[in-house]
């Protein structure tokens, strides 16, 4: 494993290595203080652990690796991810899992308000509870939440299941509890097992859109 000093080397240089060093599959960052934008836009099989707290946009647009962030987030975890797994063992900021397309984002503590806001395929799992706003407009893909949701959860969802454990403060518009079938149980199992949380699947709520705001209509102007 490579290590890369963040304080010692700056961001732009420890971006351009995860990029262009094609001679190390595995890399612990040391001293990320905080910075913005580490291990963005990578795009090879690769394991990156970053050993502290990251700030805005941590391993967005990923695609293949593999990254694991020993401490909490900001902003913007995971932004545009097209594959791979992203990690964060304690909790993320807003809007984490953001316009997603794929692959596998696991926060093992808290996230917070609109976590896989217009997620597009993307597996989101949260060991704890989420924000307001969290699922709003989800495409597809899957946000799992093993403790409790804010207020108006799955505002303006399409087509994206929303797993919830705990309570949830309210729904938004369009969004609706839906049947746990044995299909969902299943499909819930495996996704949790990937993510490697322990969660009885069994206890869960499934939520979803109601599709009543797919094609406009005048009598459901206030709602969007």
């Amino acid at each position: 494993m490579q290590t890369l000093d963040l304080q010692a080397i700056g961001l732009r240089k420890l971006n351009s290595t995860l990029h262009t060093d094609n001679a190390s599959t595995a890399y612990k960052i040391t001293n990320p203080m905080g910075g913005h934008a580490i291990a963005c836009g990578l795009n090879r099989a690769m394991d990156v652990t970053i050993d502290g707290h990251a700030g805005f946009y941590c391993a967005g647009m990923n695609q293949l690796a593999n990254v694991t962030v020993q401490g909490h987030v900001g902003v913007g975890l995971a932004e545009n991810m097209m594959s791979g797994t992203v990690r964060v063992t304690g909790n993320a900021s807003q809007a984490a899992g953001a316009t997603a397309h794929g692959g596998l984002v696991v926060i093992e503590g808290d996230a917070s308000s609109r976590c896989g806001i217009s997620m597009k395929g993307v597996d989101i799992v949260v060991g704890g509870s989420v924000g307001h706003m969290s699922g709003f407009m989800a495409q597809a893909g899957n946000l799992v939440v093993c403790g409790d949701a804010g207020e108006a959860l799955g505002d303006s969802i399409y087509e994206a299941n929303i797993y919830v454990k705990g309570s949830v403060e309210s729904l938004g518009s369009d969004c609706e509890e839906k049947p746990m079938d044995a299909e969902h149980i299943s499909a819930l199992s495996s996704l949790l097992e990937k993510a490697q949380v322990k969660a009885e699947a069994s206890q869960f709520k499934r939520y979803g859109s109601a599709r009543t705001l797919y094609n406009f209509q005048p009598d459901n102007a206030g709602d969007y």
